[in-house]
């Protein structure tokens, strides 16, 4: 995954990126939430690949698990 996203402060504010491209992973999530395809986001932006959207969904995984929610008591 690693090799898949990056993270570059002069390319969309250091949201992180598809391989570099301005394309970011909240892009192509946001398309999936809006009921696209792996292949409609591929037809759109063919620079894309599957491999590219599924480093998408496990990099926001990733983040989900590390991320951790404090209730007020």
């Amino acid at each position: 995954m690693t090799e898949r996203i990056t993270i570059d402060v002069n390319k969309r504010f250091g949201q992180p990126c598809i391989r570099g491209l301005r394309i970011t992973v909240s892009d192509v999530l946001q398309w999936l939430a809006e009921g696209q395809t792996i292949q409609d986001i591929i037809e759109d932006f063919p620079e894309l690949n599957e491999v590219d959207i599924k480093a998408c969904l496990a990099f926001a995984a990733s983040r989900q698990r590390h991320t951790r929610v404090v209730l007020a008591q």
